[in-house]
C-alpha cells in the first residue's frame, strides 16, 4: 500500500478530508471485515439454536445500558446484596444517552441502533488508533498493531451494545491529541471517555502527565487545559446522581451492593485459587489466570522496546483498575480496553513470532465468541 504524502495547512478541508479516508482505508476496512467475520459467527451459533441474533448483542451489560436509555436511571438501590440488589444505577450514562439520540432521530430496533452506531464509533477509533500506530511504527506495524487489538480474544464486545467501541475512540482521540499538543481536544475527549465507564477515567492519567511534562521542560501552562477539562464528564454524572438519588456516590453504592462486594484487591489472588482448585473446570477462573500471564509478557516486551509512555501510563491505569476490583481481575475484555499496549506488542513483535501470536489471538477469539452466547459467561 501507497501512504498519501503530508499535508500543509493551506490545503482544502474538502483535500483533507480526502487524504484523511485515504490514509485510514486499510483500518476501516479491517475492522468492517472482522465486525462481519464476528457476526456470522453470531449468526450461525443462533440459527442452531433457533434464537435470535439480538439476543447476543444485547446480553449482559448490554440490557442495562438499554434500561436507561428507554427509562431512565431508577432513584434508589433494591434492597439486599448482590443479583436482588443489581440496578441500572451502576453504570455510567454515556453510552444510553447515544443510544436514546440514535432511537430518537432513526427510530427502529433499539439493538440494531446500537450496533449500528457502535460500528460507525468503532470506524472513527480505528482510524485514530491506525494513524497513531503508523506515525510511531509504520504502515506495517499499523497493520500488525491493529490486527492484534481487533482479533483480540474478547474482541466480539466490539459488536455488542457495550462500551469498548466508545472507550476506544475517546482514549485513541485523546492520545492522538496529547502527541500532538492539542489540548483542549484531548480534554474535551477525555471527560467524554469519563462518562462511558470507569475504565475511562484512565485518559485522566496521560493528560495529567504531559501536562507535568510540559510544564516542566517547556513551561507551558495551556497544556493544563487537557487535565483540567479532563475530570468534567465523571464530575457531571456525580452531580446528577446527587440531585436524582440524594447521593454523590450512588454509582459506587450500587456497585457494591450489586456487583463488586468483598474486599478491594482480592480478583487477582481469587482467580488463581480457584483455577488451581478446579484446573480447566472452571473456565472463568482460567481465563483470568491466563489474561494475567499475557499482560505481564505484553508490559514487559512493550517496557523493553520502549514503548511511547503516554501508551504505557493509559494502559497500566486501566490494568491497574482491573486488578484492585474484587471480581474482575484480569480478564480479555481488560486487556482490549488496554488497547495501546496490544497495539504497541503487535507492531513490534518480529515477523517471525507475530503469526503465531495472531493466531493463538484468533483461536482464544473464535472460543471467547461462541462462550459470549452461554448464559453462564459474561464477556
Amino acid at each position: 500500500m501507497i501512504t498519501p504524502a503530508p499535508l500543509t495547512d493551506r490545503e482544502p478541508l474538502v483535500v483533507r478530508l480526502r487524504w484523511f479516508a485515504w490514509r485510514v482505508a486499510p483500518a476501516v476496512g479491517m475492522y468492517l471485515a472482522i465486525r462481519l467475520a464476528t457476526l456470522a459467527i453470531l449468526g450461525a451459533i443462533a440459527r442452531v439454536r433457533q434464537q435470535s441474533l439480538l439476543n447476543y448483542l444485547h446480553g449482559w451489560d448490554g440490557k442495562w445500558y438499554l434500561q436507561v436509555a428507554q427509562q431512565g436511571y431508577v432513584h434508589a438501590i433494591p434492597p439486599g446484596h448482590s443479583t436482588p440488589a443489581q440496578c441500572d444505577l451502576g453504570f455510567f450514562p454515556m453510552l444510553p444517552l447515544i443510544l436514546r439520540a440514535t432511537h430518537w432521530l432513526f427510530g427502529g430496533n433499539w439493538t440494531v441502533d446500537g450496533v449500528v452506531v457502535s460500528a460507525v464509533a468503532g470506524m472513527a477509533a480505528v482510524s485514530f488508533l491506525w494513524i497513531a500506530i503508523e506515525d510511531r511504527f509504520g504502515t506495517s506495524g499499523a497493520r500488525r498493531g491493529l490486527a492484534l487489538v481487533l482479533l483480540s480474544p474478547a474482541s466480539v464486545v466490539l459488536s455488542m451494545v457495550y462500551t469498548e467501541t466508545y472507550i476506544m475512540l475517546g482514549a485513541a482521540v485523546t492520545i492522538w491529541a496529547l502527541e500532538r499538543r492539542h489540548w483542549v481536544v484531548a480534554g474535551l475527549a477525555a471527560a467524554l471517555t469519563t462518562t462511558l465507564d470507569p475504565v475511562g477515567l484512565a485518559v485522566i492519567a496521560p493528560c495529567v502527565l504531559v501536562a507535568w511534562r510540559e510544564l516542566q521542560q517547556r513551561g507551558n501552562w495551556r497544556a493544563l487545559a487537557a487535565p483540567v477539562l479532563a475530570p468534567l464528564g465523571i464530575t457531571t454524572f456525580f452531580l446528577y446522581l446527587w440531585r436524582h438519588t440524594g447521593s454523590f456516590f450512588e454509582y459506587f453504592h450500587a456497585q457494591r451492593a450489586g456487583w463488586q462486594y468483598g474486599p478491594f484487591g482480592t480478583g487477582i489472588p481469587y482467580a488463581f485459587g480457584q483455577f488451581f482448585l478446579h484446573f480447566l473446570g472452571d473456565i472463568t477462573s482460567t481465563v483470568k489466570v491466563l489474561s494475567f500471564g499475557v499482560c505481564l509478557a505484553m508490559i514487559w516486551w512493550a517496557w523493553k522496546k520502549r514503548t511511547t509512555w503516554i501508551w504505557i501510563t493509559y494502559a497500566l491505569v486501566v490494568l491497574g483498575m482491573g486488578a484492585i476490583s474484587p471480581i474482575i481481575c484480569i480478564t480479555p475484555r481488560l486487556l482490549l480496553r488496554a488497547f495501546p499496549l496490544l497495539a504497541a506488542v503487535g507492531a513490534t513483535l518480529p515477523r517471525r513470532v507475530f503469526p503465531v501470536a495472531l493466531a493463538i489471538s484468533v483461536g482464544m477469539m473464535v472460543c471467547l465468541t461462541i462462550f459470549s452466547t452461554s448464559p453462564y459467561w459474561v464477556p
